[in-house]
């Protein structure tokens, strides 16, 4: 698949795409020399607003620095990243924290929670550090979503992995993120409970008008997804839209030939 394949499909459209984010023509390089690992070898990608995005690809074809780098947790070595309209990489590392904490929202395979708090300020920890408050109608959308109004006065250790994963997710969107980043989001989680969080998700998405773009290696995960990316050796080799479990697997078969 040609690298160019996101920006052909969005000029085809009669409306203009917005995207949440982006990165152009992005090389992220680790080491010098023989020691040396391209990771990320000229990726052209961009994530539309409001859709679920899923990123596969073997151990090793740089999903996760993908995601990190269109995050702004790591730093391209070159190229160009940007989220909403703003071009990441010029910022300072103060202004990239920032941006991450108040237009971005993050889950990962560890829940991250503060185990001192409770249910209801673990979600509401980054706008406190912000120094804003949580708008109660959206508090209660989200609450609302991912099915969290019965345990929101209990602590982490009050609850099962997959209600830890919950608040997680609640956390990631209670600012309203331009984009949340998911790396993994499943990886601890028995299959009620994976497909719980992955139908939570699909719900902010769907319901709240959210945009996520997941990291995984599950077919199953993946077929949440609207769309679905692959990579290899560092390159966007293929793309899925509308996928299921099925034209995943074939597609993720014929990488692994």
């Amino acid at each position: 698949m040609s690298q160019d394949t996101w920006t052909e499909r969005a000029a085809g459209q009669a409306a203009p795409v917005h995207w949440a984010a982006q990165v152009l023509g992005a090389y992220k390089v680790y080491g010098q020399g023989e020691a040396e690992v391209r990771a990320l070898d000229g990726v052209t990608v961009g994530f539309e607003a409001e859709r679920f995005t899923a990123i596969m690809g073997p151990s090793g074809s740089g999903k996760s620095t993908l995601m990190q780098c269109a995050a702004g947790l790591d730093r391209l070595t070159s190229g160009t990243a940007i989220i909403g309209d703003v071009d990441i990489g010029r910022l300072s590392e103060r202004q990239l924290t920032l941006l991450r904490r108040d237009r971005v929202g993050f889950v990962f395979q560890q829940f991250n929670l503060l185990p001192t708090l409770d249910a209801a300020e673990n979600i509401t920890f980054p706008l406190d550090l912000a120094g804003r408050k949580a708008d109660p109608a959206w508090f209660d959308q989200v609450i609302s979503a991912v099915g969290l109004g019965d345990r929101l006065h209990h602590k982490p250790s009050e609850l099962s992995g997959g209600q830890q994963q919950r608040v997680a997710v609640a956390r990631a969107l209670i600012g309203r993120p331009d984009i949340v980043f998911a790396d993994e989001p499943t990886g601890n989680l028995d299959s009620q409970s994976s497909a719980e969080i992955l139908d939570f998700l699909s719900r902010a998405v769907h319901e709240l008008r959210q945009t996520v773009v997941m990291v995984t290696h599950d077919p199953v995960a993946a077929s949440h997804a609207g769309r679905v990316l692959f990579l290899a050796d560092g390159r966007i080799v293929d793309e899925l839209l509308d996928p299921d479990r099925d034209r995943i697997l074939d597609r993720m078969r014929a990488l692994g030939r």
